[in-house]
């Protein structure tokens, strides 16, 4: 077990999730001797793993889980696809004996070879055995995807007497590597941007946003900036307010997305809109549609130093006047209904704002946070759970929180009830303030489609909230607020620094916009 805790620690792995099983004893027990690690206790696989790609995201460094049994590792694929899409390198490590007994139906044992298919790809251990003979997982790490680490244990070997003394936990490995050619991306913006150019900017870490930033306010053209930029609030001047029903309106000659694939519904649109060109700079490598387009993948920062100079296009489309009439009418929508989910999004997220980290956990909080949530105060922390799904939200945002002072998540009521488990990992962490807020939409029924509200439709589409969010603030042993105002509100202003707060935002009458 030395051997393979030495060898993640030179690939910069400096947490584990440990899952409870008994052939994970022998790992464990080493475990516990090596000062340079920091281990957290997960009951629950499936929360344990989400909680890992949570701290991949908070460190950049890579985190091994360690799954319970056999079947067990399965739970672990919802997050082992959001990793890979994110491409963030989280390790899920099985344990097994030397003779396997895969396929023969024993308890605790299943076929491990390739449990992740080609989302994370399996590599087998035979422990004991010296550092040496362990593959390069410094290597294995470095294109930044998930991976399955086999391990196939001799019980009968006698374990040796282990010296953690001399394990430092290397820095995590370099960004993926520049790929792609920039030659049609300069060329676009030198000859032809002015024809007509968007930004459309989705998530960033928080050490890539700087070079976007420049890149942003260079261009002068309009911007879709997701929240989950970090530079929504930054790039103010340039935002197009109700940018993806302007833009399905008015489809632009080209586009540059920068970053992650974006969520909005105009970046969906794209696939049907062949006449726009569309070009990614990107650190994953995904395009994001099923069309043609230029993707150049590698770290943002040296793709910007590559691209060198840019030129001032500005809004040649004269989007942004009319972007600004949008936001003056969606501001008198606000204040005339103060009770509409949409004013209690815009009402959390001035207090959330001052937070250190911010998660939105489902695809209705993100949208509603990227129209309405307020502008003037820059959130540079902000992460979107709910990329490929609302899986583990609550788990993902306690691991994004683990070193936070004050943390805020805002998730939907069903994508809470996913996860409800995670709230089990609240003690063992550092001391903050962490605030839930559920939007109460009654189990979906608030974005029922009127086509889609005959009755069987509505049984099958619609879960209605089988507890009271106040039984699971009880369950959590969290403070219970209901917020149907903004006045409500006000109670965030006195939570002591430990507080674990749940807060229901309830809506009244159906969604204003």
């Amino acid at each position: 077990m030395f051997s393979l805790i030495s060898c993640s620690a030179m690939a910069g792995v400096a947490e584990w999730v440990c899952c409870p099983g008994e052939l994970n004893a022998p790992l464990y027990r080493a475990l516990t001797n090596c000062p340079v690690v920091h281990r957290w206790s997960v009951a629950d696989d499936r929360a344990a793993a989400f909680f890992a790609l949570g701290r991949v995201q908070a460190t950049g460094h890579p985190v091994i889980v360690v799954a319970g049994s056999g079947s067990s590792a399965a739970a672990m694929t919802p997050a082992v696809i959001n990793a890979y899409y994110q491409r963030r390198p989280l390790v899920v490590l099985t344990m097994d004996t030397l003779d396997g007994c895969g396929g023969t139906g024993a308890p605790q044992r299943v076929e491990q070879e390739a449990l992740f298919g080609m989302y994370a790809p399996t590599v087998e251990l035979n422990l004991p055995c010296p550092v040496s003979d362990l593959p390069n997982l410094t290597e294995a790490l470095s294109e930044g995807f998930p991976l399955h680490l086999h391990v196939r244990l001799d019980e009968q070997a006698e374990p040796p007497c282990c010296d953690f003394s001399s394990i430092d936990v290397a820095e995590p490995p370099a960004p993926p590597r520049f790929r792609g050619s920039l030659v049609a991306v300069s060329q676009m913006l030198r000859f032809h941007a002015m024809e007509g150019l968007v930004l459309i900017i989705g998530a960033l870490n928080p050490d890539e946003q700087e070079p976007v930033l420049w890149l942003a306010q260079t261009l002068r053209v309009p911007v879709l900036a997701e929240a989950s930029s970090g530079l929504r609030e930054e790039l103010a001047p340039y935002l197009l307010h109700g940018g993806d029903d302007l833009l399905r309106q008015s489809p632009p000659r080209y586009v540059l997305r920068v970053g992650d694939v974006p969520t909005g519904a105009f970046w969906k649109a794209l696939d049907n809109l062949p006449q726009t060109e569309v070009y990614s700079l990107t650190r994953t490598g995904f395009s994001g549609l099923s069309r043609k387009s230029y993707v150049t993948e590698g770290e943002l920062e040296q793709i910007m130093k590559a691209l060198g100079d840019v030129p001032h296009v500005g809004d040649t489309e004269r989007l942004l006047p009319r972007s600004r009439h949008m936001a003056a009418r969606l501001e008198e929508l606000l204040l005339g209904y103060p009770e509409s989910a949409e004013s209690l999004i815009l009402a959390f997220s001035r207090f959330a704002c001052l937070g250190d980290v911010i998660c939105l956990g489902s695809a209705t909080t993100a949208r509603l946070w990227n129209r309405f949530a307020q502008y003037q105060v820059p959130t540079l922390y902000l992460r979107d759970l709910h990329t490929t799904g609302s899986d583990g939200a609550l788990s993902t945002f306690l691991g994004n929180a683990a070193d936070a002072a004050t943390a805020y998540c805002l998730l939907g009521d069903l994508t809470l009830l996913r996860d409800i488990n995670g709230a089990a990992l609240l003690p063992q962490l550092p001391p903050g303030k962490r605030v839930v807020a559920v939007l109460n939409n009654d189990g979906a029924a608030a974005a029922l489609s009127a086509a889609a509200s005959a009755p069987e439709m509505e049984r099958l589409l619609v879960q209605p909230q089988p507890f009271r969010m106040q039984e699971i603030a009880r369950l959590w042993g969290a403070e219970y607020h209901a917020v149907y105002c903004e006045a409500d509100l006000e109670i965030l202003d006195t939570l002591e620094d430990n507080a674990f707060v749940l807060l229901e935002l309830i809506p009244e009458g159906p969604m204003s916009c």
